[in-house]
């Protein structure tokens, strides 16, 4: 089996059966069939070999981007810019996935990234609730103390069924320097997945807050990326 085969076959297989906390709903784009057309279109242009890729870890798949495309921090504007693979519905922006693609541009491009790197999510299915306005908004695990508890059996065992699609295991990348990161690193303290777990600032927070300095944080993950 290639590594575009076992993507397939973890996300297809996807479902949380957790008890969620009041108002929280769960997020998996994979029950779409267009979305899982557009992922299988994706994996298979990208990963359909056996070399072992290093593993990037988000934190829950977002509304605008693994949301609509099935791939993580990749909105539709970038899937097609970056990837060539059109999206047959409305375009969507997710300002992480622009940070995420100057990387990748920076890097090589998508098909010399994405021999060597998988992103994935700690979570790899989403969270939403409703706002005080009525407005459905993205929700993380760690953001509720019973979802974290609720989800972290789901976490547990699809980390490692990431790890299975032919993950190195010297070292993994974390996005987010906080929570997800302390949440990342207690898990790998406690079952050794990784030699060392590597934070990262999260693209949202440097998107938001440090957009002036982008090109000094593409710098960053790109010599985080190629160090020994």
């Amino acid at each position: 089996m290639t590594v575009a085969d076992n993507i397939l076959n973890f996300i297809s297989g996807l479902d949380f059966k957790g008890t969620l906390p009041p108002g929280i709903r769960i997020m998996n784009p994979y029950k779409d069939e267009k979305i899982r057309k557009i992922a299988m279109q994706f994996y298979r242009k990208f990963y359909d070999d056996s070399h072992p890729r290093q593993l990037i870890l988000g934190i829950n798949p977002g509304r605008f981007g693994a949301g609509v495309t099935g791939i993580p921090f990749t909105d539709t504007k970038r899937l097609y810019a970056n990837c060539g693979i059109r999206f047959p519905g409305k375009e969507t922006h997710e300002p992480s996935s622009v940070f995420v693609y100057r990387v990748i541009d920076a890097y090589g491009g998508a098909e010399a990234f994405y021999r060597n790197f998988f992103i994935g999510a700690v979570c790899p299915l989403g969270f939403t609730r409703i706002s005080e306005t009525g407005k459905e908004i993205n929700y993380n695990y760690y953001d509720d103390a019973f979802l974290m508890q609720a989800a972290y059996p789901f976490i547990l065992m699809n980390l490692k069924r990431q790890i299975d699609f032919g993950i190195t295991r010297d070292k993994c990348f974390c996005l987010g320097t906080g929570k997800n990161f302390r949440f990342l690193k207690q898990l790998n303290n406690e079952h050794g997945f990784f030699k060392s777990v590597i934070p990262l600032d999260h693209p949202r927070f440097i998107m938001q807050y440090k957009l002036t300095h982008i090109e000094r944080y593409v710098r960053k993950y790109i010599e985080a990326f190629t160090s020994d």
